[in-house]
Parts: structure tokens; sequence; C-alpha cells
């Protein structure tokens, strides 16, 4: 694996004064050189000495903020530069511009199944930015490509691992614990990205939703589930109530109720608090028992 190793290049600021000097210099001494009588010799060095600056003047580059130019000599990679402003270099190195600025992109909306085999809809926003120059030159053949492709992957394979939806205590969900979800994907999408020299800051869903042709069906599915669960919530609040309600008769010694009127009691007690409509009270105008 190549690793970047930065270089330090000259500032241009210092090499192009000096080649404009000798452009200039080669250019009078030139014209010196054509007037009777011709010196041959002199006017073949002074074509040398432009042919010469001027590809001296080809090795200044520039580099801007958030920026790096890798330079490469006849396919050897040569380092990396990454200070910015006016540079030069060997005229001869290949100077390939890699951007370090953060980038985001949204992936397609991908139609796939979750953990429970339920065809959804999902797609994520990624943002990133190059940290290893060399890797991500060398080592892929287009990063940027590479990024989109295996945070797509990346996205598809945990998809598998969670159920859109669930009902049950501390098990993860794609809707309801985007937080925990989204940290699990930005792990898995740098895991991808790693050997391309990328980093991965943030990774979250831009889309969530189930397919359109099982939304009606998941809909019901889910208002029974949350149904179902609100019921039971609602018998064991109502159990609780009547379990206290029983032993704070007994301890106040307020009424004393055989086993059968307790019977009866309880299921009046939960009849009232697990009705959906308000209970009739009904006026009992005789004894206990009649």
């Amino acid at each position: 694996m190549i690793r970047e190793t930065q270089r330090s290049a000259v500032s241009g600021w210092l090499m192009l004064p000096l080649f404009l000097a000798v452009l200039l210099g080669s250019t009078f001494g030139f014209i010196t050189a054509v007037q009777e009588p011709i010196n041959g010799w002199a006017v073949a060095l002074y074509v040398l000495v432009w042919i010469v600056d001027f590809t001296c003047l080809t090795g200044l580059f520039i580099v801007n903020p958030n920026e790096a130019k890798v330079l490469q000599l006849f396919g050897r990679y040569a380092g990396t530069v990454k200070a910015p402003g006016l540079r030069w270099a060997n005229p001869f190195y290949t100077k390939r511009r890699i951007s370090q600025r953060i980038r985001n992109f949204e992936t397609a909306h991908l139609k796939v199944n979750d953990h429970e085999g339920n065809p959804i809809e999902i797609a994520a926003v990624v943002v990133w930015k190059v940290v290893e120059t060399a890797e991500a030159c060398f080592e892929v053949d287009d990063y940027n490509n590479y990024v989109h492709v295996q945070s797509e992957a990346a996205l598809r394979n945990l998809t598998t691992s969670y159920p859109y939806d669930t009902h049950i205590e501390n098990q993860i969900s794609l809707r309801a614990n985007t937080a925990e979800v989204a940290a699990h994907l930005k792990t898995e999408i740098q895991d991808r990205l790693a050997k391309a020299g990328v980093e991965v800051l943030e990774a979250r869903f831009s889309h969530l939703a189930y397919a359109p042709e099982i939304a009606a069906a998941m809909l019901q599915r889910q208002q029974a589930g949350a149904i179902i669960a609100a019921r039971q919530r609602i018998v064991e609040g109502a159990v609780g109530m009547v379990e206290m309600a029983l032993e704070l008769l007994n301890k106040k010694d307020i009424v004393h109720l055989d086993e059968e009127k307790k019977a009866t009691m309880v299921s009046n007690l939960l009849v009232v608090l697990c009705g959906e409509r308000a209970a009739q009270p009904v006026l009992n105008t005789g004894t206990l028992y009649q």
C-alpha cells in the first residue's frame, strides 16, 4: 500500500523572477548575437537557454487552500504538496490535483429488504473528504466512484440487519433508532473506504419508507402493533390498580369480601379500566348480595 509522503516545494515567487530575468537576458544576448557579424555559437547557446528557461517555467503550479498536488516522475510517486500558494517543482513531474474539501452526496433511493424481509425504500447522505492523497490516487481507480458504490453497498448491507419498525422493548429499528443506526452506517462505510484514503465525517438517512406495494398493508400492521402494545400497557396498569385497591381495602379494614365478591370486583374494575368507553354506573339499592 502506498502511503502519503508530504513534500515541500520551492516557492514560485522566488523562481518566477529568476526565470524572467534569464529570459530577458537571453533575449538581449540573442539580439546582440544576430547582429553583424553573426555569432552562430552564441545564437545556438541563447536558443538553448530559451528552451531550458521555458521548460523550467512549466514547473510552476498553484496549490489552492484545502487542495493537494500529487507529484509523479515517470510513473513513480514523488510526494504530495499541500502548502497553498504558487510553487515550483521539477518540470518533468506530473501534478495531479486532489481536493481535500469536505464533500457530500446522496445515494439513490434503494429498494431493499429489512431484517424481517419487508421491502423498503431507503437513501442516505454521506459527508466525506480525502485525507490520504496517495491512497486515493493509487489504491483505487476512481475514488469518487468508489465512495459512491461502496456507500450504497454498505447501506444495503446495514438495512438487512435491522427491522423497519418494532414494538419489542430494547430492540433497535431503522425508524425508531436513527441515531444508533446512523452511527453503525458511518462505521461500516468507513471500514470500506479506509483503503481509498477517505474519512467519513457523517452518514445519515435522507429517506426511509415502506415500498409502495406493501405500504398500505404495513400501515395496518403498524396500527395493529401499536394497539396491541397500548393494550398491554393498559392491562398491566389495570392489574396493578386492582391489586392496589384490594390491598388498601384489606389494610384499612373497610369491607371484608369473600373470594366470589373479590372476583366480581376484579372483573368490574378491569372492565372499567380496560374498556374503550366510559363506564355506566349501576346503583345497587339492595344489599351487597342482592
